[in-house]
């Protein structure tokens, strides 16, 4: 009863944009993003479709919103000012980044799938520019730098060995012997370290062990070309 009353509270809440981009992310992170209708979305507010529009033209719009929503979850301030070090600025961006997407299993494709990058989107692409910049790298280094990062500097990255569809299975000592005979440089790094099991990179390598292994590459490397006075031209 008392759930019934909350959920009648809320829908007695007056309508507002911030309402209903706060619904469409909590229905896409218990559902997911493809479940997510502008039909079930007013169903779930308890209002007609209709009085959704008053608020995101589309559904184009509502996904917009709905990124805006989240890199507004993000916070900037955490890491920016590391003792004047825009490596471990950078680091600490990215990764407080890749913690607020993970809450949202979803926000990584919805952020690639944008036609055009929201306000929000520049503004945070523009603040991590500005970490590279105030700590001395040149824009022409600035500007590789963000293309090697690629889809890490949102804290994701898409990864050579992608899980099968549904997940797939383990295979049998028969079928890992023959994988072995056939592409022995393959089974030798696979090997190589334990695996975890809730991964997505492949079967089984620690997704967050990964992602940090390659930023800091990637990190390490720039500071390099910064410390070499590096240009492209």
């Amino acid at each position: 009863m008392a759930q019934r009353t909350e959920q009648d509270e809320a829908r007695r809440t007056p309508l507002s944009r911030e309402r209903v981009l706060r619904a469409a992310v909590a229905h896409a992170d218990r559902a997911g993003i493809d479940a997510l209708s502008m039909r079930g979305l007013a169903q779930e507010l308890g209002v007609v479709p209709m009085a959704l529009y008053k608020h995101v033209a589309n559904k184009e719009q509502l996904l917009d919103g709905m990124v805006e929503f989240i890199v507004g979850e993000i916070d900037g301030d955490n890491g920016d000012n590391a003792g004047g070090d825009w490596r471990a600025a950078v680091r600490s961006r990215i990764l407080t980044t890749r913690r607020a997407l993970l809450r949202h299993p979803w926000a990584s494709r919805v952020i690639e799938s944008r036609s055009a990058p929201t306000p929000g989107v520049l503004g945070y692409l523009d603040a991590v520019i500005g970490l590279f910049r105030a700590g001395g790298l040149s824009a022409d280094l600035a500007h590789h730098a963000m293309h090697a990062l690629g889809s890490r500097v949102w804290g994701f990255s898409q990864e050579l060995f992608p899980a099968p569809p549904g997940g797939g299975g383990a295979p049998s000592p028969a079928e890992a012997a023959a994988l072995a005979a056939a592409f022995p440089h393959i089974a030798e790094v696979v090997a190589a370290r334990p695996h975890d099991r809730g991964s997505v990179v492949g079967p089984g390598c620690d997704d967050q062990f990964e992602f940090e292994f390659a930023l800091d590459l990637l990190l390490d490397g720039v500071e390099r070309l910064h410390r070499a006075g590096w240009s492209s031209t």
